[in-house]
């Protein structure tokens, strides 16, 4: 089973790339980050057209999430909890039917946080705070769970190609960084860390500088499993070559696959 995060960055703009990947890749699952549009815009016909269900939690213009499955999606849960009144789109829960049982995934988009020493920085740690206890609950569980997006985290400094650059960025903040850790300690796994601890994996390239060309790249793209999920875990990667498709997004998919 290949479970996939992919910050799409306007999923309008990159049909046709999507379109394409997932013809090539054919994945179980994909938790799409940055669909940039509201539910009954998102372009759900070609889609399902390969054989997925799909779930979309939208907003006009900005953030968005969205959970492609080739199996039943028995439940389906937008928002996380803890602040009736965050009215952004950053967050869909679905519990997906599989041949070995159901599984819980999790399609987050959490907040960027610049400037640093702004509402925005303290919306991302609030922001972190709600998911650390979801992922509580979630554990209590005891079930298979990926918590899979876009954290706009660089967990470590081998997580970015210059991370002194990075110093002051609200991505690689010790506060962002720490509130990160807090999460995984729980009793988590950076799923594709476990396959592949070594340096030199991105996720993400900027548009300018020639940062792709450069692979100025940081890794802010994961998938966290559950102790459950982890007993399954039989491989991870990148698809680093989607990056230099006419129009991608500054994202590239990543993913992990689970024994049936």
């Amino acid at each position: 089973m290949k479970i996939v995060t992919y910050n799409i960055n306007g999923v309008k703009a990159r049909l046709d790339n999507l379109l394409q990947w997932l013809k090539e890749e054919q994945p179980d699952v994909v938790c799409l980050q940055e669909i940039k549009c509201e539910d009954a815009a998102f372009p759900s016909s070609p889609i399902e057209d390969l054989g997925y269900n799909v779930a979309v939690h939208g907003m006009k213009g900005f953030h968005g999430v969205a959970i492609l499955s080739k199996s039943p999606m028995d439940e389906v849960m937008p928002r996380l909890i803890g602040d009736d009144a965050d009215a952004q789109s950053r967050y869909l829960e679905t519990v997906i039917s599989t041949g070995w049982g159901a599984v819980r995934v999790v399609s987050l988009y959490l907040p960027n946080g610049n400037p640093v020493g702004t509402d925005k920085f303290s919306y991302k740690l609030a922001w972190m705070r709600r998911l650390i206890a979801r992922a509580r609950e979630l554990l209590m569980l005891e079930e298979a769970f990926i918590l899979a997006g876009d954290y706009n985290i660089i967990p470590m400094p081998i997580d970015a190609r210059h991370p002194e650059r990075w110093v002051d960025d609200a991505l690689f903040r010790p506060e962002s960084r720490a509130c990160y850790r807090e999460l995984v300690n729980l009793g988590l796994t950076d799923g594709f860390r476990a396959c592949a601890p070594d340096a030199g994996h991105y996720t993400f390239w900027d548009y300018q500088a020639g940062a792709f060309q450069k692979n100025n790249g940081i890794r802010i793209d994961h998938l966290l499993l559950s102790p459950q999920a982890l007993d399954r875990l039989t491989g991870a990667g990148i698809d680093k070559h989607v990056r230099a498709w006419e129009r991608p997004s500054d994202h590239v998919p990543t993913w992990i696959t689970l024994r049936d």
